[in-house]
């Protein structure tokens, strides 16, 4: 008899649980590297190749959002704050809110045009922002608080994730970044739930589709043909918080298969 591959990702997870010697082989070929912690203890319940260095895509945004709530925290802008739009932000390509150069857009949409739409183009407006026009620069930024955080297998070349040279991260670390922002920004996750949000009278949906499962609060999506689909999900269940990345998976489904798959086993441990 087959088993079906949902089937074969849950039992190979669970064997992984106990014992965690046992190698996750279903997994390995749906992913090329996941994290499982609970954010409440940061405590780490699995991983596999959880230091391999990968393009980061849009997962990259987490760190434009930390950055842009410490900005607001400082008070060097304000979330109301409209932003005038540049030729590059309107210009940038890929996953974007649709800005067209030289319309003002509060600073607050941008964030959400970054968590809900992946707007690459919002990426870039407030990169430049908050470093007075030189994306460049919000990009020392953003290496200088990787540093801080201790992402010791991450560099950024980008605000928004694009593919560039050099660029890379570990579900290590970005299981690190994105508990340290939702610690230190826990109303940010108001962001990362919607569903949809609006521009110029156009809906733009969320890039995450795991919204809907029970539990699921959060947070981003990432994908670029050579990082693979990439994601970050935050979940809730009972009083049990668990955070999830799953990096270089070979299709969308296969990525949400594996979240699902250790999203059910996390609570379910959880419980023993």
């Amino acid at each position: 008899m087959t088993l079906s591959k949902p089937i074969q990702i849950f039992l190979s997870l669970a064997l992984c649980f106990a014992p965690l010697s046992v190698e996750a082989t279903a997994f390995t070929a749906s992913a090329h590297s996941y994290m499982l912690v609970n954010r409440d203890t940061g405590q780490t319940l699995y991983a596999h190749n959880a230091d391999a260095p990968l393009p980061p895509a849009s997962l990259t945004k987490i760190m434009t959002l930390f950055l842009a709530f410490d900005a607001l925290k400082a008070g060097s802008v304000k979330l109301r704050e409209k932003i005038k739009i540049s030729r590059a932000a309107a210009a940038t390509g890929g996953s974007s809110m649709r800005l067209l150069s030289g319309e003002r857009v509060p600073f607050e949409n941008l964030l959400a045009g970054m968590a809900v739409a992946s707007g690459n183009d919002a990426a870039v407006a407030v990169a430049q922002r908050l470093a007075k026009g030189d994306a460049r620069r919000f990009v020392t930024l953003m290496n200088r608080k990787a540093a801080a955080l201790e992402m010791r297998h991450t560099l950024f070349k980008t605000p928004n994730g694009l593919p560039a040279l050099g660029q890379q991260t570990t579900a290590r670390d970005m299981a690190t970044l994105a508990g340290a922002y939702l610690r230190t920004y826990p109303a940010a996750a108001q962001l990362h739930i919607l569903h949809s949000i609006y521009h110029r009278g156009k809906t733009l949906q969320t890039t995450n589709t795991l919204l809907g499962m029970e539990g699921v609060d959060g947070l981003k999506t990432g994908w670029t043909q050579n990082s693979g689909y990439n994601i970050v999900v935050t979940a809730q269940r009972n009083g049990v918080r668990l955070l999830i990345v799953v990096m270089g998976a070979k299709s969308r489904s296969a990525r949400d298969e594996v979240v699902r798959a250790l999203l059910k086993n996390g609570f379910h441990t959880r419980k023993r």
